[in-house]
């Protein structure tokens, strides 16, 4: 299996080069990545459950999907790529807002991204791929926010992140 590759960037996102995945996040360099944000007509965000094989963050609930863009690949390209990949459907999606984060984990690996925000509308039942995916559910934005303030423990923390900063901006009904 070939290694996925992300791109290298500094904090005005211009490339700077790629490195395989894991390299990157062992030495905590700034690289690019997308979250998908997909909502019902209800106004209610999909929450997947990430596998509990991933090697980061197994088994937290995020958002719909998230991942790295590819060489060469335009950030709605890469997510519509990765929501097929993981949630077996694909819709349009816009680009919102992006954010600098960096989040270490208890494995040695770090996640230090430059993250873009996509937005998208969906009203069907997903498929999930079970070697990404654990779990999914729609909720309101109002009961992710109280759940993650009760259990924040149960959520990744880029999804923490934006939540925490970036709410009004992922709240499609503002």
């Amino acid at each position: 299996m070939i290694e996925e590759k992300v791109i290298l960037v500094n904090e005005l996102d211009e490339q700077i080069g790629v490195m395989p995945k894991m390299e990157a996040h062992e030495k905590a360099l700034l690289h690019r990545a997308f979250s998908v944000f997909i909502f019902n007509d209800k106004n209610e965000l999909m929450l997947q459950q990430r596998s509990i094989d991933k090697y980061h963050s197994p088994g937290l609930w995020t958002n719909t999907c998230c991942s790295h863009q590819r060489d060469g690949e335009k950030n709605i390209e890469a997510g519509k790529r990765r929501l097929q990949e993981e949630m077996g459907f694909v819709t349009e999606l816009e680009e919102s807002i992006s954010f600098i984060y960096k989040a270490p984990f208890d494995n040695g690996l770090t996640e230090h991204e430059y993250d873009h925000v996509l937005l998208g509308k969906y009203n069907g039942e997903p498929i999930i791929n079970p070697d990404e995916v654990a779990s999914w559910k729609w909720m309101s934005l109002e009961d992710v926010k109280v759940d993650m303030s009760l259990h924040p423990d149960m959520y990744t923390e880029w999804f923490k992140v934006i939540f925490d900063k970036f709410y009004e901006h992922i709240n499609i009904t503002s």
